[in-house]
């Protein structure tokens, strides 16, 4: 199988950061429905030089879904990305795969 863990940041280039319910809105309306299997959601803390050379931080989610690779779970995977950057107006969403094994 494939564990993909996609990183999503709170924060608006404009506005407040997203609030918890409105995370939870996301997952609910797009995350659950395209991974109804299961899925397992982490707060992160992020960090990165900025366009300026500053020091940026930003608290995120950290996404982790357990998948079959093939074009299905692919496409879901990149539309989830897609509509939150549309979304909320983030500039992306880090996307990290790696193969697994997996008993349950």
């Amino acid at each position: 199988m494939v564990q993909t863990t996609l990183y999503f940041g709170l924060n608006r280039p404009h506005g407040p950061a997203l609030s918890g319910q409105e995370w939870q809105s996301f997952v609910d309306r797009q995350v659950t429905p395209r991974f109804k299997q299961g899925l397992s959601v982490f707060d992160a803390r992020g960090q990165w030089l900025g366009h300026e050379g500053q020091l940026v931080r930003e608290n995120s989610k950290a996404l982790v879904l357990i998948h079959m690779p093939g074009t299905a779970s692919e496409g879901d995977i990149e539309a989830l990305r897609t509509s939150y950057k549309q979304q909320f107006s983030q500039d992306s969403v880090m996307r990290v795969d790696a193969p697994v094994c997996v008993a349950f």
